[in-house]
């Protein structure tokens, strides 16, 4: 084999082989999860979207502080976390959360310092 055979059956493998690593990596993350709890791509999504949603509600309503209140989802289940000023800013929130289209429950961890 002379030296230009040489280099294009090189360049012929190396497409190959890219191309096979390419296909393997589609074909086993194609519909696999976002993190290590298997949650799939649309969920992760789609809870991303009700965090927002709830913490927009936080930020409008001169009572509940979007800041001191943390939200985070898992499969439509909101947990609200953090500090409130009064027991009524913590139920105002729990309510807030509960009333956002698409949010299954609310786990209200919200701490009242006073």
């Amino acid at each position: 084999m002379n030296t230009v055979q040489a280099r294009t059956t090189s360049r012929t493998t190396r497409f190959f082989v890219a191309a096979a690593v390419a296909t393997a990596a589609l074909v086993t993350t194609t519909g696999c999860a976002v993190v290590r709890d298997q949650q799939p791509v649309g969920a992760y999504i789609d809870d991303a979207t009700l965090t927002t949603r709830v913490k927009a509600k936080f930020a409008e309503d001169p009572t509940v502080s979007a800041l001191a209140i943390s939200v985070e989802t898992l499969n439509g289940v909101v947990q609200l976390s953090g500090f409130a000023k009064s027991s009524i800013e913590r139920a105002l929130a729990e309510k807030m959360a509960r009333e956002t289209s698409g949010v299954k429950a609310v786990r209200n961890d919200i701490i009242v310092r006073a």
